[in-house]
C-alpha cells in the first residue's frame, strides 16, 4: 500500500527502511541480512568486529556475481569496496574476511551504511522505528540491537521480510550492471510467466521472483483477503487482479495503448486458495484499491520497478508523476471491461 497509508509498526518500518530510498551502493541490503541474522537469535547487542564478518561476506559474495556499486563515479584504492574486490578470493578461500577486509568493515561500517540505514528519501526523513545504535570506540564498538528488530527478526514473518530483502538487493545490483543496467532504467522490467521471474527486456536474464520483490510493497499481505503470507510455509498463487480472460474486450485504440495484463502493475500475490476461490471474477472495490496502493507505493521507490510502472501509465496516456495516478488509471481499466 502507499507509505504514507501504512501503520506506523516497526515491520512496516524495516519494509520501508529496504524497499525506499536512492541506492547507490548495496551496503544496506548486507547491513539489513547481517541484522536479521544477528536479532533471530535473540541477542541484544552484538560487537561490531562480529556483525562486520556476515556484512563484509554477503558483500563479497555477491560480488562475484554483479556490480554493488553504480557505475559512475570513481572509487579510491582505500573505499571499502575496493578493498572487498581485492580481498574476495581470499576471503572466500578462508570461509571468512580476511584482516584487511574486517578492518575496512569496522572502519567504515559505523561512518557509512549504519548512519544511513534507517534514512528515507527526502532531507532528514526516517523511519519511524530504530533497530540499533552503536556505542563505544573503536574496535570495541558494540552495537545494541532493539526489542523492534529482534521482534520482526522471530516474527512468522521473517522469512518473508528475508526474501523481499534478497530480491530487492537483486533487482538494484542488476540496474548497477553496465547495459543491463541501461536497459532496465530506459525500459524497466517484464515478466516470465512461465516461471514468475522478473527479467529485464532485452536479455530475458532473471532478476527475481515477483512474489518476493513486489510482497513486501503489500505489507507481506494477500491482496484478497488481506492476511499476511508467510513465504516458504503459505501456498502461494500470482493473481491477474484483472483476469487475462477480459483481454479481448480491451480496446486497441482511443486513449494510449491497451494495458498489459501479464504486467506488474496487474500482479498481486496471495494465498492459493484465494486465488483460487476467485477464480476469474473481476476486482472488488477493495481490492482496486488495495492494488492501486500498493503501486503508488512501488512509485516511491528506486528504479526499475518504478520505471516499469510508469511507463505503464505513460503508454496508457497517463501522467506518471502525479500521485494518486493508480486509482485513476484502474478504475478507468474498470470501466473499460
Amino acid at each position: 500500500m502507499d507509505f504514507s497509508h501504512w501503520e506506523q509498526s516497526p515491520r512496516s518500518s524495516w519494509r520501508m527502511a529496504v524497499l525506499v530510498g536512492a541506492n547507490t551502493r548495496t551496503y544496506k541490503f548486507a547491513l539489513g541480512a547481517a541484522l536479521l541474522d544477528a536479532a533471530a537469535e535473540g541477542r541484544s547487542e552484538i560487537l561490531l568486529r562480529d556483525l562486520a564478518v556476515p556484512y563484509a561476506m554477503g558483500l563479497v559474495r555477491h560480488l562475484g556475481q554483479a556490480p554493488q556499486v553504480s557505475q559512475k563515479g570513481e572509487r579510491g584504492e582505500k573505499d571499502f569496496l575496493s578493498v572487498a574486490e581485492r580481498e574476495a578470493a581470499e576471503s572466500l578461500r578462508l570461509g571468512s574476511p580476511t584482516e584487511e577486509l574486517l578492518a575496512a568493515a569496522i572502519d567504515s561500517m559505523p561512518r557509512m551504511v549504519m548512519r544511513k540505514f534507517h534514512n528515507l528519501r527526502g532531507e532528514g526523513a526516517e523511519v519511524p522505528h530504530r533497530f540499533y545504535e552503536v556505542t563505544g570506540h573503536s574496535r570495541e564498538q558494540v552495537v545494541r540491537l532493539s526489542r523492534e528488530l529482534r521482534d520482526i527478526a522471530q516474527s512468522e514473518q521473517a522469512t518473508s521480510l528475508r526474501g523481499e530483502l534478497s530480491a530487492r538487493w537483486s533487482i538494484v545490483e542488476t540496474s548497477f550492471a553496465i547495459g543491463i543496467g541501461q536497459s532496465l532504467i530506459r525500459e524497466g522490467v517484464v515478466v516470465d510467466m512461465t516461471t514468475l521471474q522478473i527479467t529485464d527486456r532485452q536479455r530475458r536474464r532473471s532478476v527475481a521472483g515477483v512474489t518476493e520483490a513486489v510482497i513486501g510493497f503489500q505489507r507481506g499481505l494477500c491482496l484478497i483477503c488481506t492476511d499476511p503470507i508467510t513465504l516458504g510455509i503459505d501456498s502461494i498463487a500470482v493473481d491477474h487482479v484483472f483476469p487475462l480472460s477480459f483481454r479481448r474486450l480491451l480496446p486497441s485504440g482511443g486513449k494510449g495503448t491497451a494495458p498489459d495484463l501479464d504486467a506488474i502493475w496487474n500482479l498481486a500475490p496471495t494465498h492459493a486458495g484465494c486465488n483460487g476461490q476467485k477464480s476469474n471474477r473481476l476486482p472488488t472495490e477493495q481490492e482496486m484499491f488495495r492494488l492501486a496502493e500498493r503501486n503508488e507505493a512501488i512509485m516511491q521507490s528506486p528504479r526499475p520497478l518504478r520505471k516499469t510502472l510508469e511507463l505503464t501509465l505513460k503508454h496508457s496516456g497517463y501522467k506518471s508523476t502525479r500521485p494518486g495516478e493508480w486509482h485513476t488509471f484502474i478504475r478507468h481499466v474498470r470501466d473499460l471491461l
